[in-house]
């Protein structure tokens, strides 16, 4: 698209490959980049930084620059440990701020027609945590995705045996929601999982 220049056309290039960034959002990325030098520099800067200093956790394997992360280190119940699919679900249990206890970041889930297996994600060393440590509930929260929920199920399976609580994190309507304009399938499993009052 940018016959004259190749040093830009590998930069749209590269910002293509970023999610969710088209052809049109690179080149306004790759413009606005260009005139502002000042935020060409930061912006490598901080990628460098990102690439020397950032790493996975090798308790957890959420990110880290210090290793072990602060979560795994820190004050926190020991006795319960949840189970997500990527470290960016890690940041979005701890926003609101209710769960109190440990992470396991598997780094994807279960895929066969994609051919990813159990030998690709973190579960084996989920498996040795959970055996060698004082781990009494197992919280898997997985996406509710097909994959998510066969995930859980693999997951769910595994563990039956190890004497631990296995729980899923609730699902349903949202909060503010109108039941007319709410999918079959969320209403199904909100009817399912409805609890006490």
């Amino acid at each position: 698209m940018l016959h004259n220049s190749h040093s830009l056309t590998r930069l749209v290039g590269e910002l293509k490959k970023l999610p969710g960034i088209g052809e049109k959002s690179a080149c306004r990325l790759a413009f606005h980049l260009l005139r502002s030098p000042a935020n060409i520099i930061a912006l490598a800067e901080a990628l460098n930084e990102v690439k020397s200093r950032v790493r996975f956790c090798s308790v957890c394997f959420s990110i880290t620059e210090d290793d072990p992360c602060a979560i795994c280190r820190g004050n926190r119940d020991d006795s319960i440990i949840c189970v997500v699919e990527e470290p960016q679900d890690v940041l979005a249990i701890e926003r609101s701020g209710a769960f109190r206890g440990k992470y396991h970041v598997l780094h994807g889930v279960l895929s066969p027609l994609s051919g990813i297996t159990p030998a690709d994600l973190k579960i084996a060393q989920l498996l040795e945590r959970v055996s060698n440590s004082s781990i009494k509930e197992v919280v898997i929260a997985t996406n509710f995705s097909v994959e998510g929920e066969a995930t859980a199920i693999y997951l769910t399976g595994l563990f039956r045996n190890h004497g631990v609580r296995v729980t899923r994190l609730a699902h349903g309507i949202p909060i503010g929601s109108d039941l007319e304009y709410i999918d079959s399938a969320t209403m199904q499993r909100a009817v399912q999982g409805r609890s006490e009052v």
